[in-house]
C-alpha cells in the first residue's frame, strides 16, 4: 500500500468536524505565515483571485465530476 492509498483509507474516517477543525489549522497556519514573511501580503487582490481560482480548478472538476 503506497502513502496515498494509505493518506485516502485514513480520510474516511474523519468526520465532519474533524474536517472543519483540519481546515481551520491549515488557515491560522497561512495566517501566521503571512504575518512573519510581509512581503506576501503586499500583492495586489487580482493576484489572490488567480490563485485561488487555480488551486481550486481541480478538487471542484473532481467534485462535479463523481
Amino acid at each position: 500500500m503506497n502513502l496515498f492509498e494509505l493518506a485516502n483509507k485514513k480520510i474516511g474516517k474523519l468526520t465532519w468536524i474533524d474536517m472543519g477543525l483540519t481546515k481551520l489549522s491549515v488557515a491560522a497556519f497561512v495566517l501566521m505565515i503571512a504575518k512573519l514573511w510581509p512581503p506576501l501580503l503586499s500583492l495586489d487582490w487580482r493576484w489572490y483571485g488567480l490563485i485561488f481560482v487555480v488551486l481550486a480548478i481541480i478538487p471542484l472538476w473532481n467534485f462535479w465530476k463523481a
